[in-house]
């Protein structure tokens, strides 16, 4: 397979792996969306059990009330009708004081149940909105996965696509050149980019002249010793193919050194670069593709 062919193939791949991965991190960030969802739903069910036994306490305090307000009532009515039985002036001034006492503490206990009972009412309304809000948002949630899963079941058919679309491509590919090409594309998005004049277009740094003159013969798969994207060469803007001198540009290495990069080259050979902002970095970088 000719030079031309296999670089041609190696951008066709690319667009592939790049939807590729794409739909792979849509399908792996999906069940994401749902989180803040469902944290609301378990918060609400939370706060509804919260209110809940609120509303209990409530019913209990209510009940315990009217038990007591009926109990000073017929302690009143009691006392009042043994005014009537009185003898002295002492026994005058002891039931007096405790039908005082007793009203006292109906107006109190009066007060204080009109108050729980419409803290009661209060709560009981809310409970039934929270009830009804929970069960609107089980039911979003629940809509919503089943849209989240049909999507799903759509990335993975165009995975399939993509797929079988890779596996026609591959073919005549070295195995190894495809395994880094995957490996760049996933970190970088890019694997394979145009050399102009001699600077990679992928990190833009100025390749060595050798370097780059056997990037413009394309005979060989050449790796970018900074960035490790695959090179393919691009004629300048009036179609003309360029070559360097060593003199002509600066080198990574020493001339005696020159031979050593070739397409066994893993990219990632002399000084390394970040090809995001061309700050220097170490090989360390590097060491997922390794």
């Amino acid at each position: 397979m000719e030079m031309t062919e296999i670089f041609d193939k190696l951008k066709e791949l690319q667009e592939i792996l790049k939807s590729k991965y794409e739909i792979e991190k849509e399908i792996v960030d999906a069940p994401k969306q749902l989180t803040s969802q469902e944290e609301l739903l378990a918060r609400l069910q939370t706060e509804f059990i919260e209110k809940n036994e609120k509303y209990e306490e409530k019913r209990t305090r209510i009940l315990a009330l009217k038990t007591e307000l009926a109990e000073t009532e017929s302690k009143r009515e009691n006392s009042e009708k043994a005014m009537d039985n009185i003898t002295t002036h002492r026994e005058y001034e002891i039931l007096e004081k405790e039908i005082k006492d007793a009203t006292d503490a109906e107006q109190r206990l009066r007060k204080d149940l009109q108050k729980e009972e419409k803290d009661f009412a209060d709560l009981d309304e809310n409970l039934k909105h929270d009830e009804q809000f929970i069960e609107q948002q089980k039911n979003e949630l629940q809509t919503r996965k089943e849209q989240m899963e049909q999507e799903i079941n759509s990335y993975r058919q165009q995975l399939d696509d993509l797929k079988n679309q890779e596996d026609k491509i591959t073919p005549g590919i070295d195995p190894e050149t495809i395994f880094k090409f995957e490996r760049i594309i996933k970190s970088k998005h890019l694997g394979i980019v145009s050399v102009k004049g001699n600077v990679c277009d992928g990190c833009h740094m100025i390749l060595p002249a050798q370097f780059a003159n056997d990037v413009h013969a394309g005979e060989k798969i050449m790796f970018c010793p900074y960035c490790s994207r695959i090179l393919v060469y691009e004629p300048n803007e009036n179609g003309e193919s360029e070559f360097f001198r060593m003199e002509d540009t600066g080198s990574l290495i020493d001339d005696d050194d020159e031979s050593s990069f070739d397409s066994s080259d893993d990219g990632f050979g002399g000084n390394d670069y970040d090809d995001e902002d061309n700050g220097r970095h170490t090989r360390d970088d590097y060491n997922d593709f390794e």
